[in-house]
């Protein structure tokens, strides 16, 4: 009888264990559990430019308002020489997105820095603002046209950036080697400002939205003044490059700047690699749109993210921020 009350017992026992196992968690098929699995996190990375211009602080709103706003996305951004290390940064696969200026589009097409390299992976996600070629001299330089900075000590920027290769560009249409007949500095924006400031440097070549850092310090302390580009120099500079557009700063647009300045810029862009995820890539342009006004805080020039200004993108636009613009009924770019 005590046999029998033990079996009974141990049987009763191993009920309840199965029953609490069972309550657990759901089972499927095989008792495997259905629980939904934890969703993976997206790590976007982002190319920007040096940390005195003006691509990194927006690149780091943007980058919050996308980890904020879209669930399981982390976005981070990297301090980069500027547009040619980011578009180079993309192709190698380190980094999913990239401010890229007037180059993007040589780049594209397989010219100029990328002759016979066509990188045709890229994609327009996001229209930007105009950038101007802004072009300093110090104030006791003595150079007052673009050929008086032969044998100068120049800025040229950044290795690998956008203002690298807009400052090459320019010095040959000049007919001028950056190598050989200027002293050539490869600073960023923050260290050509300190270089003004040290007089190591005569002139600097900077490419960057209006109200940029560097240019707002330079001038506030009175140290520089803008150089014109002639309307014949640019038509040379159009051959060569014709995304580009003839640009005025306004007069008193900066402190100690009288006249308006002539120059020129292209509309920059925010750029893709083709394979982010469509429904990722929507997000990202959708959430930008949705919090605009964190990036006007950052940069007044953010005023030019428009859905009027979609159609400056001069490449494919990614299929995931394509589906938004439909949406918002935005003018679209020829063969999109």
């Amino acid at each position: 009888m005590k046999k029998k009350y033990l079996a009974a017992l141990s049987l009763f026992i191993t009920a309840l264990l199965v029953l609490a196992a069972g309550c657990s968690g759901s089972t499927g098929t095989g008792g495997e559990s259905t629980e939904a699995p934890e969703a993976e996190t997206i790590f976007i990375t982002m190319g920007t430019g040096t940390t005195g211009g003006s691509y990194y602080p927006l690149g780091g709103a943007m980058a919050k308002i996308w980890t904020d706003n879209i669930p399981n996305v982390h976005a981070s951004v990297q301090s980069t020489g500027g547009t040619n290390q980011n578009i180079q940064l993309m192709a190698d696969n380190q980094s999913e997105v990239g401010f890229t200026d007037t180059k993007y589009v040589l780049a594209y097409n397989g010219v100029a820095d990328w002759d016979g390299d066509p990188q045709t992976w890229l994609r327009g996600l996001l229209p930007l603002y105009p950038e101007p070629t802004n072009i300093l001299v110090a104030k006791d330089s003595g150079i007052t046209t673009l050929e008086g900075m032969r044998g100068k000590r120049v800025s040229i920027g950044a290795v690998g950036s956008g203002t690298e290769s807009t400052s090459r560009e320019l010095f040959a249409v000049l007919g001028m080697d950056a190598d050989q007949d200027i002293k050539a500095y490869m600073l960023g924006t923050g260290d050509t400002a300190k270089a003004f400031q040290d007089k190591q440097i005569d002139a600097a070549i900077l490419v960057g939205s209006l109200g940029m850092s560097s240019i707002v310090e330079l001038t506030a302390l009175d140290l520089v003044d803008f150089l014109d580009v002639p309307d014949n120099v640019f038509d040379r500079i159009f051959e060569v490059n014709n995304t580009w557009v003839q640009f005025t700063i306004p007069a008193n647009y900066y402190q100690n700047q009288p006249n308006p300045v002539h120059t020129y810029s292209a509309f920059n862009t925010l750029s893709c690699r083709e394979d982010l995820p469509e429904d990722i890539a929507y997000q990202m342009v959708k959430t930008l749109f949705e919090h605009k006004e964190d990036l006007l805080a950052v940069r007044q020039t953010m005023e030019n993210m428009s859905l009027e200004n979609v159609e400056k993108i001069a490449i494919p636009i990614h299929p995931g921020a394509l589906e938004y613009y439909k949406e918002m009924g935005a003018k679209l770019p020829p063969g999109n």
